[in-house]
Parts: structure tokens; C-alpha cells; sequence
């Protein structure tokens, strides 16, 4: 089974500084049909304009990824790490007991333009954690490339949840494809550009849920940079 999540239909939130779409039910954002999917609780595709950002707040218990697409995100936290992120790098801070943190946009003259990712754990109660990597545009370039696992491998940054994420840019005339299990789900969300995903086309902020189906294929795309989520039901 599949179906479509169109950009246009995700909640919005812009508040100047910010300008945010939720692809799953996330502050003052609620629809019951999209609470989230499996283990994948959200998806906040988030625009910080110069010199602005998210002061400090506290998390608990959940898999936080950024996926830095635009601009200079500078991150501090209570577990004393500080820097700043920009385009193909994935930071993973795994909240625990508690951890507080803020983000902020760098630059005082370009905007940050990010995915915030949240996956919640397979376990509560773990010691806070972060990580992060840098993932080059040749190492996603006509190939699926993981960039977050449950055991860190092929590089990955690791997460506490049996789950992973492939990146992949793709162009005119590529084609990937993903197996999986019969007792998983993907979920494919198309960053930027244009493909098709088992047959259905989708632009930069759709995406298509998949279930009961052991392959995804991404072919006919144009200027594609595209997330791939193996995830347990």
C-alpha cells in the first residue's frame, strides 16, 4: 500500500524569524491523520532567517537529526558541544534523562534551511549523546548512502531505534533501489526536485508511505535529493 503526503498540505508555521512546514502534527499543528508513522514522529522542514533561531529549550527521550540543506546552524547544548552545521552535515543528539540545547542561523546575512528530524527510541532512559558527520554530495551522488543506523555502520551517526536513513541525489537517468523485509515500512520524502518513487511522481516536499511492499525505487528525477526511512511498523 502506498500513499502520498503532498508539500502543500503540510501544517504551517511562520512566525517571521521562522518559517517552518510540519509534515506530522507538531506544535500548534494537529491532524489526527498524521501523527506520525511508526517510530517517525516528525519532520520540520525549517527556514531561520539571519542572526535568528531557537533559544534554549529542553528535550527528553527522543532521536533528534539535523539535515542541514542551506547556511551555517550553530547548535549548543547542556552536555557542553557547541558548533555549526552547513550543508551535508547530519547532526544526531539523543535527548535521554534530558538535555537542553538551542540552534541558531550563524550568519547575520543568509538564511539556515534545515530538516529537524525526531525518531523516538526503542529505549527511555539512556544517558544524553551526540554525534554528528559530514556526508560529501559524491558519496550521496546516484546512490542511496546511509547517513543514520541503530549500530553506526558505513559511517552512519547512530540512533537508538531500530531504523535507518539513506540520503541520495539524483539526476537525469539514475535509478536506486532499496530492499527491505516484508515487516518494514519506508517512508520517502523528496527534499528538493522532482522523481518518482514505485511509480509515483512527487516535487520537493512530498512524500509517499509505504507499506506491505519489500522495494522502493526512485527513478526519473531531476535535480533529486531525496531521504529514504527503513523503519519497523
Amino acid at each position: 500500500m502506498q500513499a502520498v503526503r503532498r508539500s502543500e498540505e503540510r501544517g504551517v508555521a511562520n512566525h517571521g524569524w521562522l518559517d517552518s512546514r510540519h509534515t506530522f502534527s507538531f506544535g500548534h499543528y494537529h491532524d489526527p491523520r498524521y501523527m506520525g508513522f511508526g517510530p517517525l514522529l516528525v519532520i520540520n522542514e525549517d527556514k531561520v532567517m539571519p542572526g535568528r533561531g531557537f533559544g534554549t529549550h529542553g528535550h527528553r527521550d527522543m532521536e533528534i537529526i539535523s539535515y542541514v540543506l542551506e547556511g551555517a546552524l550553530e547548535h549548543k547544548d547542556s552536555m557542553g558541544n557547541g558548533s555549526v552545521l552547513r550543508y551535508g552535515d547530519v547532526q544526531r543528539m539523543s535527548a535521554g534523562t534530558g538535555v537542553r540545547h538551542s540552534e541558531f542561523n550563524h550568519s547575520q546575512t543568509e538564511r539556515v534551511h534545515f530538516l529537524q528530524i525526531w525518531i523516538q527510541p526503542s529505549e527511555t532512559g539512556i544517558a544524553p549523546s551526540y554525534e554528528e558527520k559530514h556526508f560529501s554530495p559524491d558519496s550521496k551522488q546516484g546512490k542511496l548512502r546511509l547517513i543514520a543506523s541503530r549500530d553506526g555502520r558505513d559511517g552512519s551517526v547512530l540512533i537508538h531505534q531500530d531504523a535507518a536513513i539513506y540520503a541520495t541525489l539524483l539526476n537525469e537517468g539514475d535509478s536506486v533501489s532499496h530492499t527491505m523485509d516484508d515487516e518494514r515500512t519506508s517512508y520517502v520524502h523528496v527534499v528538493r526536485g522532482t522523481v518518482s518513487v514505485n511509480g509515483t511522481a512527487l516535487k520537493g516536499g512530498d512524500a509517499l508511505m509505504i507499506t506491505g511492499e519489500t522495494k522502493v525505487t526512485l527513478d526519473h528525477a531531476e535535480a533529486a535529493e531525496v531521504l529514504v526511512f527503513d523503519l519497523p511498523y
